[in-house]
């Protein structure tokens, strides 16, 4: 069928192009998901959707035809699992997406980290856990307790791993880019991290959890990554069945410490100072460490939740 009417209507500017409803997204985004899509066409759609910017209803609508083709892992517990999507990587900073993880699964979580590289400029998570002894899933299976599993987006999907892939191309990020940061791949209770790289991003996410219904920490991320910074508490809101839970919440910090940090490490070195940090040889930097207890008390009350006889 093509996608040209769609371009037609997202494609006009920043100022002039509408929002599709949630059941036209749905259609757009399963055209190009189906790889059946005109080259020319798919780069005028991640164009046009970059310039004009994702609705709630049109990530929704994402959503919808992407959970068509994800294979999911299993949470067989009442204790979400969670769920930390990495596809921002690190160019400055220390890449700590891996520690959190780490952090969170000695305090008994379940921990899925989903992710890939679509940029070679930037350290991606999954070189660090390589270079820590941790290997890429090559299967999907049940989720355990005390367990940290990283999935690549390929195996996940290799139609939103292709997607992923067209910033090679293009130089920009795409829709892509904003649905794997929300999309579910866990049948079965879990408890999203969700970050965004601009402030007019968090309105739109929150409102898209609030439609989801889910569990879910959201923070400006380090560098994009779903960690707090290093460096400050950053705001971390909590939701609870898409609703938010303000009582949850600690204090933001607002100017930075300053602690000196390495930059610009690679993945070996990355690998090293996280294991420092393990080992106690380096302190846990606090902002991660509040991170990682918020987490868990989110996600008690999210079991607590569900207990009451309330969805989850």
């Amino acid at each position: 069928m093509g996608i040209a009417h769609f371009i037609r209507e997202i494609g006009r500017g920043k100022h002039g192009a509408k929002d599709l409803p949630r059941e036209q997204a749905c259609a757009l985004m399963t055209e190009v998901l189906s790889d059946s899509v005109d080259p020319v066409a798919l780069g005028a759609f991640c164009v046009a959707m970059r310039i004009k910017g994702e609705s709630p209803d049109e990530i929704m609508g994402f959503l919808d035809a992407t959970q068509k083709h994800l294979q999911m892992f299993s949470n067989p517990h009442d204790q979400p699992v969670v769920v930390l999507p990495s596809y921002n990587g690190a160019r400055r900073l220390p890449l700590l997406t891996p520690l959190l993880a780490i952090l969170l699964a000695r305090q008994g979580h379940a921990v899925l980290v989903h992710g890939c590289n679509s940029e070679d400029s930037r350290l991606a998570t999954e070189d660090v856990f390589s270079a820590m002894g941790i290997q890429a899933a090559t299967q999907v299976s049940a989720m355990a307790k005390g367990e940290v599993v990283y999935a690549p987006t390929q195996l996940l999907s290799p139609a939103v791993w292709k997607l992923l892939q067209v910033r090679r191309q293009t130089g920009l990020r795409n829709s892509a880019h904003s649905l794997v940061k929300l999309m579910n791949p866990i049948t079965g209770p879990r408890l999203q991290v969700a970050s965004y790289t601009h402030p007019e991003y968090a309105t739109s996410m929150q409102q898209t959890l609030e439609c989801l219904q889910a569990h879910a920490l959201v923070l400006r991320g380090t560098e994009g990554e779903p960690v707090a910074d290093p460096r400050k508490i950053p705001v971390m809101s909590c939701f609870v069945h898409g609703r938010k839970a303000p009582h949850l919440e600690i204090a933001p910090e607002s100017t930075h410490l300053t602690t000196d940090l390495p930059i610009a490490m690679n993945a070996n070195q990355t690998a090293d100072f996280i294991s420092q940090i393990l080992a106690g040889q380096i302190p846990v930097p606090p902002s991660i460490q509040a991170q990682t207890d918020l987490i868990s008390r989110l996600s008690l009350a999210c079991v607590e939740h569900s207990l009451s006889g309330e969805p989850s």
